[in-house]
């Protein structure tokens, strides 16, 4: 089993910046297929934002791209994500997920961007 703890969201202004962070235990990261950030806003479905392959290879939402990173620290066990730029469109609950042997999902934590 893998457990999954999300941290870092909250409220930042239009233009400001949060770093997102995803503990994982139970596990590697370093053994998932994939890591994912997905995101659901209010009234919408989740939609996948950024994914990182067990070898590295990054991909990004269109609406990210070029202002969201994601990051994995292998000796803390964790998935980052940084964001910058951020917009109101960016206010939903994000999401870690990692992708093994089945999907594990964290609980996700909330990112208002709001002026």
């Amino acid at each position: 089993q893998v457990q999954l703890v999300e941290s870092g969201g909250g409220l930042v202004q239009p233009g400001g910046s949060l770093r997102l962070s995803c503990a994982a235990s139970g596990r590697s990261i370093f053994t998932m297929n994939a890591m994912c950030w997905h995101r659901q806003a209010p009234g919408k479905q989740r939609e996948l934002v950024a994914v990182m392959q067990r070898g590295g290879n990054t991909n990004y939402a269109d609406s990210v791209k070029g202002r969201f990173t994601i990051t994995r620290d292998n000796a803390k066990n964790t998935v980052n994500l940084q964001m910058n730029s951020l917009k109101p469109d960016d206010t939903a609950v994000y999401y870690c997920n990692v992708q093994w042997i089945a999907d594990y999902w964290g609980q996700g934590t909330q990112v208002t961007v709001s002026s």
